[in-house]
């Protein structure tokens, strides 16, 4: 009996060491890769710190991350269909686990290159790898020819896993080259300052209210968002779709809008919010475009801030990719923003939860009658765009750019004026029974 206690207590520590290793796997939240020329550009934004190794193997030709106790996220599936099948180089992306707690991730290459490669912490409690690959010159001396691996500071002395595959050693850096591991990009330096785009405001008749709607274009700038199996990049999706809501709005007697960006630049967050405050405004519509793994996911969905958890696992997951977008401009997370985030969400915030869901719903049932919906309900997570105390708040998602179809109507004109007139008729019934919009 003793013994079969010890064999129990065993295998349950085992069991519970397993588990527990499960639960605190890291998962890439975000991936990018931006193709410039003969350059490609990988982002991986991590929601943890992470041990990871990047080398390159020979015959064929690759480069190589391995990633230790990163789970296969659905945004890391999403990865290889970025790729152009046409890169003159690159021939396609892997994904793979490579042992119980490693993942690895393989650049397949048409020919040498030279991978640059750098890491730059994006916050606390997160971890920002940004891998640059080009190929080599052909007319370079030997030393600049061969594949180089340039670690930043970030980049560990961590022991690369033994395998059938034997990575070539790769020379380390020189304190003293002059090719240094590029710095972070604290995009918040040249946009935060760029103020929300308001036109001359409406002189309001005598009896009347003038409603002033924030209308927010997503992503931007260095954040292009999702992208689309044709190439299209939903910042440009949702700049389009967000100037003509803007000025289907100021068509409107009662009504006028301001843009948070009228381009292509990186706003925070925190200032998005910032600037409808500043503006005054009265509502703030988020404008995005979906994406998933799987290209068949489809239809329409509209979001509201929740206070305490998202309402399902997809609303929780997409909180939480939107909200990390901050980091890709290298905007670090404050904690006394945070504390100060928690203390605004009191009893005013509970009202204009509500109010934000009440608009919600009068937008989806519009949206309902131009295209599927995603989810039949105002979903609700803790989206950080969504965070003023007393802006009634949505974020709506227009369709998924990673569904092919779905991507072809986003960039359709037609389509367009059609969602848009389904937002802001949601918007005018919303209205229309808020007693706190009557006239004045």
């Amino acid at each position: 009996m003793p013994v079969t206690r010890k064999i129990f207590k065993a295998w349950l520590l085992t069991a519970l060491l397993s588990f527990n290793s499960f639960v605190e796997a890291a998962e890439v939240i975000l991936a990018n890769l931006q193709q410039h020329g003969n350059q490609v550009q990988l982002e991986l934004l991590v929601d943890q710190s992470i041990k990871y190794r990047v080398f390159t193997l020979d015959n064929p030709f690759r480069v190589v991350i391995d990633m230790d106790d990163v789970a296969i996220s659905p945004t890391l599936k999403a990865l290889p269909p970025q790729l152009d099948a046409q890169h003159p180089y690159l021939s396609k992306i892997r994904i793979a686990p490579f042992t119980e707690h490693t993942t690895r991730v393989v650049f397949d290459i048409k020919s040498e290159i030279k991978p640059l490669v750098t890491d730059m912490n994006a916050g606390s409690s997160q971890q920002r790898l940004a891998i640059t690959i080009a190929p080599a010159t052909g007319n370079a001396d030997p030393a600049v020819a061969n594949p180089v691996l340039m670690p930043s500071k970030q980049l560990q002395d961590v022991p690369i896993v033994n395998s059938d595959e034997k990575p070539e050693a790769a020379p380390m850096a020189n304190k003293d080259s002059a090719t240094e591991a590029p710095a972070a990009n604290t995009g918040a330096d040249k946009t935060a300052d760029k103020p929300a785009v308001v036109d001359k405001p409406k002189q309001a008749k005598p009896g009347q209210k003038i409603i002033t709607i924030a209308v927010d274009a997503g992503h931007g700038g260095e954040d292009p968002g999702a992208r689309g199996s044709k190439g299209s990049h939903e910042k440009n999706i949702t700049l389009a779709i967000a100037r003509k809501l803007k000025q289907q709005i100021d068509a409107e007697d009662n009504m006028q809008a301001i843009l948070i960006r009228d381009g292509d630049y990186f706003v925070p967050l925190g200032d998005r919010v910032k600037k409808a405050r500043a503006a005054k405004a009265d509502l703030f519509i988020s404008i995005h475009a979906d994406s998933f793994v799987n290209s068949t996911a489809k239809g329409s969905s509209v979001f509201a801030l929740s206070e305490r958890g998202a309402t399902s696992a997809s609303a929780r997951y997409l909180a939480k990719k939107e909200n990390a977008v901050d980091l890709i401009g290298g905007v670090a997370i404050d904690t006394r923003d945070m504390d100060l985030a928690r203390t605004l969400l009191d009893l005013s915030q509970t009202a204009t939860i509500h109010d934000s869901i009440r608009m919600g719903k009068a937008v989806l049932g519009r949206i309902a009658k131009i295209n599927t919906l995603h989810s039949k309900y105002v979903e609700q997570a803790a989206f950080a765009v969504l965070k003023s105390p007393d802006i009634p708040s949505i974020l709506v998602e227009t369709a998924f750019i990673s569904n092919p179809d779905e991507e072809a109507r986003l960039n359709d004109d037609a389509y367009q004026d059609k969602l848009v007139n389904a937002i802001l008729s949601g918007v005018k019934s919303y209205v229309a029974t808020n007693p706190s919009f009557a006239k004045k």
